[in-house]
């Protein structure tokens, strides 16, 4: 479903700014894989995002979605084929439109616009439907500003209007890191759920080695914009905190404490 094929990134490059951000990076995610990504500040988790999502073009290297090379495509023509949830919940939305018209225009997302009516009484019946499943009682305030809603309502609509086109790739950027433990946990679980239910080829970025453990079928350690290490299977299933510490500091260039102490 994604391959990443000897990708370069560098920040600045020739200047005494240089940052090399990704090095020769290869990865491939097969079909319904849900893989957790973590590393320590500046591994360059957020960057691999970036560059799949086509918000920045890449050096050198190919990125292959659904068996279509799309590495020179700018970021609204791969629009139809990614969802992405960001750290900031205020990004995955507009505040000042109805929860309605944030869900018609992830609906309509890929899709040639026309002059009609903005929102069908099909598609309310459609969206209430699809907000009953979060049971935050979302399904009765369709005429509510999103940004009247609290910063968990508002990631878990973003989540919702991430996969309403059932992407072929999702995208999360540490999408729990700006809320509260109890929220993140049920943001995590509707995750998990959603993710489930439609069989969604997925990359989590995140911090927090537990959330990295539990969540997904396979994980990935980055360090200095590369894969240092690749766990699946039963291997990870039999993961420990203190185990992924101890190949964190083996197989990193330098031990981040901000990763190591953020669980």
């Amino acid at each position: 479903m994604l391959e990443l094929r000897g990708i370069n990134k560098t920040f600045n490059a020739g200047t005494v700014n240089e940052k090399v951000a990704i090095k020769d990076l290869s990865l491939t995610l097969k079909d319904g894989d849900f893989v957790t990504v973590i590393g320590g500040n500046g591994a360059g988790k957020s960057t691999m995002l970036n560059l799949i999502a086509g918000v920045m073009p890449v050096d050198s290297g190919k990125i292959i979605a659904n068996g279509r090379d799309i590495t020179g495509l700018p970021d609204f023509k791969r629009a139809s084929l990614l969802g992405r949830v960001f750290q900031d919940p205020m990004m995955g939305t507009s505040a000042n439109m109805l929860i309605e018209e944030n869900l018609a225009l992830a609906n309509r997302r890929g899709k040639r616009r026309g002059l009609r009516w903005g929102i069908t009484e099909e598609e309310r019946e459609s969206f209430k439907k699809l907000l009953s499943t979060l049971n935050l009682g979302l399904e009765d305030r369709l005429s509510t500003k999103v940004g009247l809603l609290s910063g968990g309502q508002r990631q878990a609509l973003t989540l919702l209007m991430a996969v309403l086109r059932k992407p072929d790739l999702l995208l999360l950027d540490e999408h729990t890191a700006a809320l509260d433990p109890k929220t993140a946990a049920k943001v995590l679980e509707m995750t998990d759920r959603i993710v489930s239910q439609n069989s969604l080829t997925t990359l989590m970025v995140t911090h927090n080695m537990k959330d990295a453990i539990e969540h997904g079928n396979r994980l990935v350690m980055m360090d200095a914009g590369r894969i240092v290490v690749d766990i699946s299977g039963e291997e990870k299933k039999n993961l420990t905190v203190p185990y992924l510490i101890d190949l964190f500091s083996k197989a990193s260039s330098e031990a981040n404490d901000a990763m190591l102490l953020s669980n």
